[in-house]
């Protein structure tokens, strides 16, 4: 491993990767683990993340201690939140959801180690940044929202059937967006990730405008602090999300809507800006989803 300085920033050469950091860290751990064939380094959470193979295996690493470029808060946070994150990803195993195999402290830092996925994240602003994510026939949102409706309706019953779930065990999904489908092209499959702040239901927003989450699938509540977040909420993040895939993104309009007007109902509902509007619970709106489909 070696790094080069320049300008405040750390340029740090492990296997075959090469990324920085705002100041330099100690990663010869990784390689007790297999060899690193990527990595992700222009997350705003504080954690870096790592493709790493052993034995014909290939794992997925996350680590929070680093300070990144991206994020500008104190890594100690960013460790305490991924530690808070293992029991929802214990809690919440679902055959939709990115499988945790491992975790531990590595120093002041902590890394969790997850199955690795062969998928691509449809919010990869690290490559299709601003309009390239719409406009470049390469990126993954652009060839997902290529793809027939039916292959995006599967889609979006995986998000819908595993946030019925979440619901079921009592958990809320907070910062679920875009940036936390994998969509593997080859064979049409979908798989959630990125949970780390699920919290229990029912919850409050404690941060007010800039609670977790992307502005095109928050509900309104998730910009005002000390409202509460629950069901409802994420009722309107699920309709949100089925705007993205299927219609105009926040252009919630039936004109950019590409499915059927049944479907467009019950993903309107969702949206409402009013809480007491929507669907009571995701259950109630998967099955009234489910029932539109038919």
């Amino acid at each position: 491993m070696g790094y080069i300085e320049q300008q405040s920033r750390y340029t740090i050469e492990i296997g075959r990767v090469r990324f920085q950091l705002k100041e330099h860290h100690d990663f010869l751990w990784l390689k007790k683990i297999g060899d690193i064939f990527c990595v992700f380094d222009e997350q705003d959470s504080g954690n870096i993340c790592f493709g790493v193979e052993i034995n014909n295996k290939k794992l997925f690493v996350k680590y929070a201690g680093a300070k990144t470029l991206e994020f500008s808060g104190n890594p100690k946070d960013a460790v305490d939140r991924l530690i808070e994150a293992i029991p929802v990803y214990k809690k919440l195993e679902h055959p939709n959801l990115i499988k945790l195999v491992d975790h531990y402290s590595v120093g002041d830092g902590y890394a969790a180690v997850f199955e690795w996925v062969e998928g691509e994240c449809l919010h990869s602003h690290w490559s299709f940044g601003g309009m390239a994510k719409y406009t470049n026939p390469e990126s993954p949102f652009y060839r997902f929202k290529s793809l027939d409706i039916r292959k995006r309706l599967d889609a979006l019953d995986t998000i819908f059937s595993f946030h019925t779930f979440v619901e079921s065990q009592g958990f809320i999904a907070v910062d679920f967006y875009d940036g936390s489908i994998l969509y593997d092209f080859k064979y049409h499959k979908t798989k959630i990730c990125d949970i780390d702040f699920y919290r229990k239901s029912p919850s409050i927003n404690n941060i007010g405008e800039h609670f977790w989450g992307a502005k095109r699938s928050k509900a309104p509540e998730e910009f005002t602090l000390w409202t509460p977040i629950d069901s409802r909420t994420n009722v309107f993040t699920m309709g949100a999300i089925a705007f993205g895939l299927l219609g105009g993104e926040m252009d919630h309009t039936l004109s950019k809507w590409e499915a059927d007007r049944e479907l467009y109902k019950v993903a309107i509902k969702a949206v409402e800006k009013e809480r007491n509007n929507r669907y009571a619970t995701v259950k109630e709106f998967y099955e009234a989803w489910n029932k539109a489909l038919k």
